[in-house]
């Protein structure tokens, strides 16, 4: 009955608006629903699986498309605008490079959409059809096995400015590991993940090994937890078929956040009038902060609702003479955790002991990173940084799991850079460039939604992050997005005002923002890369692109290349 009345719906639209391309395209689409929806046989489920997630992202297409046109609209006025932009952060003549890329790029994304619209419809229809000994059966078991040579310790951490794309690289390993972990940070970090049929969660303080269902996940003592929020997330699970029952627990040491924590949050932000740092007001900032003067209240606590309640008045009282306008009800507070309490008892457990007994039973344990390097809070752009230490520190300490037990760490790093909210970006872009490659990324946050800053790969602040970390590996992301450029910009040092260059990262803001980047130039590769999935078959000057950045990090190898937002679209470099 839906499939019917989501075509009675497009052929309203036909007589309304007109047939496009797009919309024809879903007719189809709706039509072979309609004729698959009668077949009973074998394999049918999945076919319809598949015809939902095109048909959904047709739908987004067709705004991408949309967007598009916008941009080449307003294309020659933001040109106009560009070169005052520019000068302002000190990269006013590197730009020639980036005016001649604009217009190719513009119509780069219309080309990129029609492709795109090519393949799922070839896809789709190709169904389940695919044998097992088919060359994609053939490359995915050649990438299964490449997942099982990574260490029984693995941490996979954002080595830029948050946002690498360190969700699908954590979702494709979560199902070769038993152990799921989340160490730091909060609800203010995002992954989205993907089902085997397509199906897109956004998660934020749930592990992403909660679809697989073999594996346990863990919330570690350095994650900071509202537990209103983890519920409604696990109940959204629950929802569409993901069974959470006895698969999470969380460690009685982490520390709670509370709605107080929220209003702090956004009065903070507010008295730094225009020097905000640009945070998520999701109270994640106050509530460490809570922790490191020693009143906060940590999830073991609510097994004694006595004393819990003194705590959270304690808390609420704090906050109330440091703010003025704070409002809190604390009664109201403690009566909504009351009912929360015999919820949450069965997820409490030692995750100390319970992670160090797994390691000790050589159970394979996966640890994703939330935000990034260069968020940290000592190591980060400070104070435009995050509240928690997203490195292998953080990691260390928000697990209670020795350094010396981490066999493999995953730098995941974007082909090149984004960041959300305020703070020094050496390599950032403007203008139409900068537009082009946020639609084709679709730069947006999972967390706030915020369309993010966008800048070329930085080495700099890329080996900074390795260095920190120790990096064994990079996982290379969204290389597809600089597919129609006809040229590609590495940042390689810095030169300081004083006339010196240099490859070490400033710890002073002050210093950063004056810094002027010093750039090498690669030919772009001018073909789409999205269906490429085996190293052999990437285009010369996309290969290029990848070992000079494995050259430039002093041989960290670049072992896995991200072509496409699918499962799927991975590259393993040999």
């Amino acid at each position: 009955q839906r499939i019917r009345l989501s075509l009675l719906l497009l052929l309203l639209r036909f007589v309304v608006f007109g047939i496009t391309p797009t919309r024809f395209t879903l007719l189809i689409l709706l039509l072979l629903r309609i004729y698959y929806s009668f077949n009973r046989r074998e394999g049918t489920n999945r076919f319809s699986s598949k015809m939902t997630t095109a048909t959904t992202t047709l739908a987004t297409l067709a705004t991408t498309t949309a967007t598009t046109r916008v941009v080449s609209t307003n294309a020659s006025r933001q040109k106009k605008q560009t070169t005052t932009a520019i000068g302002h952060h000190h990269h006013h003549h590197h730009r020639g490079g980036d005016v001649q890329n604009q217009s190719s790029v513009v119509l780069a994304v219309e080309r990129r959409v029609r492709r795109r619209r090519r393949s799922l419809i070839v896809t789709v229809l190709a169904g389940s059809q695919s044998s097992s000994s088919s060359p994609t059966s053939a490359r995915a078991a050649k990438s299964d096995d490449e997942w099982k040579k990574l260490g029984n310790v693995c941490a996979v951490l954002g080595s830029q400015w948050g946002d690498e794309g360190k969700g699908k690289l954590v979702d494709i390993l979560a199902r070769e590991y038993e152990v799921v972990c989340r160490c730091q940070g909060g609800a203010n970090a995002g992954h989205t993940i993907y089902d085997d049929d397509g199906k897109k969660y956004a998660l934020h303080l749930v592990p992403s090994g909660i679809l697989n269902e073999k594996a346990l996940c863990v919330v570690g003592n350095g994650v900071v937890v509202h537990l209103p929020g983890m519920f409604e997330e696990l109940d959204a699970l629950e929802k569409v078929g993901v069974d959470c029952a006895g698969r999470m627990i969380v460690s009685d040491r982490a520390h709670l956040l509370f709605e107080l924590h929220k209003e702090v949050d956004g009065l903070r932000e507010a008295e730094l009038s225009g020097d905000k740092i640009g945070t998520t007001k999701r109270g994640i900032g106050p509530a460490y902060a809570s922790k490191a003067t020693r009143n906060g209240i940590r999830v073991g606590d609510i097994k004694n609702m006595d004393t819990f309640a003194e705590k959270l008045k304690t808390l609420a009282a704090d906050a109330g003479k440091r703010f003025e306008g704070f409002e809190y009800d604390v009664d109201a507070e403690i009566q909504r955790y009351g009912k929360i309490r015999e919820r949450i008892l069965p997820f409490i457990a030692d995750t100390v002991e319970i992670v160090n007994q797994a390691h000790a039973d050589k159970k394979k344990i996966l640890v994703e990173g939330a935000n990034a390097t260069m968020l940290d809070l000592d190591f980060g752009t400070y104070p435009f940084v995050t509240s928690s230490n997203p490195s292998l520190g953080g990691v260390c300490s928000g697990l209670g799991l020795a350094p010396n037990k981490f066999e493999t760490v995953i730098g995941v790093a974007k082909a090149y850079t984004t960041r959300v909210g305020s703070g020094p970006y050496p390599t950032e872009l403007f203008g139409d460039l900068a537009d082009d490659l946020r639609a084709i990324g679709y730069e947006y946050g999972t967390t706030t939604g915020r369309p993010r800053r966008i800048g070329w790969l930085d080495m700099v602040a890329l080996n900074f992050a390795s260095k920190i970390n120790g990096f064994t590996h990079l996982n290379i992301t969204k290389l597809d997005c600089l597919s129609e450029l006809d040229e590609i910009k590495i940042g390689v040092a810095y030169k300081l005002p004083d006339g010196t260059t240099t490859t070490a990262f400033p710890a002073s803001i002050e210093e950063l923002e004056k810094v002027e980047v010093v750039y090498e130039t690669l030919p772009g590769w001018k073909s789409d890369i999205s269906d490429v999935r085996d190293w052999k078959d990437m285009p010369e000057n996309a290969k290029n692109y990848v070992k000079r950045v494995e050259e430039l990090s002093g041989g960290v190898e670049c072992r896995f290349i991200g072509v496409g937002p699918g499962r799927d679209a991975i590259v393993i470099k040999p």
